[in-house]
């Protein structure tokens, strides 16, 4: 028998990108809800409770109601929202963040799968980290910039539809945004960095980037260093790579939606050995979404974790 696997909020931008990655797989059986029953609350909890994995798509508080009605104790959830990204009890879903990350994952029945900016700025932060080379009381500022369907649907409405005549927004001017606890404890920083997100007339891409002056750093590591610390930490993985040296240097700059329909993430080590500008490039509503949704139901339900994602 196949397993079963129920998106809550298939409806959205997430949601959407996820059954398509699904809806074609001989691997597994997507269930979904009639259209007229979605705010439902008895037939949801009856579709989910008969899932092998439910994939929350919904605001955080939708989610957090969603993941109470899920009282079959075989049910893996995967929740897309930031309900539960540093919540007790729930394993982040970036399964190439370290070395023991996909056990947790197939030991899990609550997965929260990482925000498209935090999976940057982890992908590049937490190996320097990890390794010494970068002080975990640093001062870490991350700059990035996304697609607008990013924000949801009121966001691409208002790009797509003339609400605005923007080509460039930055925003979070509060330094409130909800990303920012996961960059901590994932990126193992004593302090939360300070960032700086923007939006793009563009529809969906993401460039992450870091600065690092090598100078102030402890140690005085080179460019070379930063660079072979992430190749070691990332070697033979599918889906992140980490282009040489010698091929950034070949590059006259980098635009955002190269990485667009893939479930990759690549991560640039530009600059001197003065300092560096590290890049994260990743299609945000992929690696930064729905594929690292799908990339996470593959490994908890025992798939081939590349099953219905594009390198």
């Amino acid at each position: 028998m196949l397993p079963k696997v129920f998106i809550d909020g298939e409806a959205g931008t997430t949601g959407l990108q996820i059954a398509d990655r699904l809806r074609i797989r001989k691997d597994l059986e997507l269930i979904s809800i009639h259209p007229d029953k979605r705010k439902d609350v008895d037939e949801r909890a009856r579709l989910m409770n008969m899932a092998d994995a439910v994939i929350m798509c919904l605001p955080d508080d939708a989610a957090r109601l969603g993941v109470s009605l899920v009282t079959s104790q075989n049910t893996v959830i995967i929740d897309a929202s930031s309900a539960h990204r540093t919540a007790a009890g729930w394993t982040y879903g970036f399964p190439e963040m370290d070395k023991t990350q996909r056990a947790a994952l197939r030991a899990s029945r609550r997965i929260s799968n990482p925000g498209c900016y935090p999976t940057g700025m982890i992908g590049l932060v937490r190996p320097l980290t990890g390794a010494g080379l970068l002080p975990v009381s640093w001062p870490v500022a991350v700059n990035a910039v996304s697609g607008y369907s990013g924000g949801g649907k009121a966001m691409i409405a208002e790009f797509e539809e003339g609400g605005t005549a923007d080509n460039y927004r930055i925003y979070g001017l509060t330094q409130k945004h909800k990303h920012v606890p996961e960059m901590k404890r994932y990126g193992r920083l004593d302090h939360a960095p300070m960032f700086m997100p923007s939006v793009g007339r563009f529809a969906q891409g993401m460039l992450v980037e870091i600065a690092l002056p090598l100078w102030a750093l402890p140690g005085k590591p080179t460019r070379a260093d930063v660079q072979a610390v992430l190749a070691k930490a990332y070697q033979g993985e599918a889906f992140v790579k980490v282009p040489s040296l010698a091929d950034c240097d070949a590059l006259k700059g980098l635009e955002p939606e190269a990485c667009n329909g893939t479930n990759r993430l690549e991560l640039y080590v530009f600059g001197s050995d003065e300092e560096v500008r590290l890049v994260a490039r990743l299609d945000n509503l992929g690696k930064g979404a729905s594929g690292a949704a799908v990339q996470n139901l593959n490994i908890a339900l025992g798939l081939d974790e590349d099953a219905g994602l594009v390198a």
